[in-house]
């Protein structure tokens, strides 16, 4: 959302800012649940569910937050765009991906999930590798998408349904994440 936002109230440049920041925030989570968070949530289950309570707090504020946007009449043209310069808004995309508590339990989970026990740097790399390229290109792709006329558009006219499907996702989300039991 914050790429959408930003792209959309200051262009591409400014969403390309956002999306690098992003990026930057993911690769960090990315390489720290590699080089061991992953083996420290499974080791430490009361790590994992403190994560996980977070994240579902998480989404279910992001979940008010885009029902409030989508109750409000009159906001459209609105944006949510980050301030500051190219570089500020590198620096906030990557602050909004290294406190974003769903970053840190989705790369934990990964590599707890997907890495075979006894798994080589190799093998961590090339998990890392994968996944980061799709985020390159949807994080990117979000920027190219939002900045462009027709979907500012777009988006504009259809502002309130946007807002309240992001919000029934999100409510979802924290519900599943809350309700789901982790087998001991």
């Amino acid at each position: 959302m914050s790429i959408a936002g930003t792209a959309m109230a200051r262009g591409r440049s400014f969403g390309l800012a956002m999306s690098m920041g992003i990026l930057a925030g993911s690769a960090s989570w990315g390489i720290a649940a590699a080089l061991g968070v992953s083996a420290l949530m499974l080791a430490h289950a009361w790590v994992f569910e403190v994560i996980r309570y977070i994240g579902a707090a998480y989404l279910l504020y992001l979940a008010v937050k885009a029902m409030r946007s989508a109750i409000k009449p009159g906001a459209a043209g609105q944006e949510r765009a980050i301030a500051g310069n190219h570089w500020g808004v590198f620096v906030k995309g990557t602050l909004i991906h290294l406190t974003n508590p769903k970053a840190i339990l989705s790369w934990g989970a990964v590599y707890a999930i997907v890495a075979a026990p006894g798994a080589t740097t190799a093998d961590l790399l090339n998990i890392f590798g994968h996944l980061y390229a799709g985020s390159i290109l949807v994080f990117i792709g979000y920027a190219f998408l939002f900045s462009s006329p027709v979907m500012v558009a777009a988006y504009r006219r259809a502002r309130r349904w946007f807002e309240g499907t992001f919000a029934v996702f999100f409510g979802a989300a924290s519900l599943k994440i809350l309700t789901t039991r982790i087998a001991p």
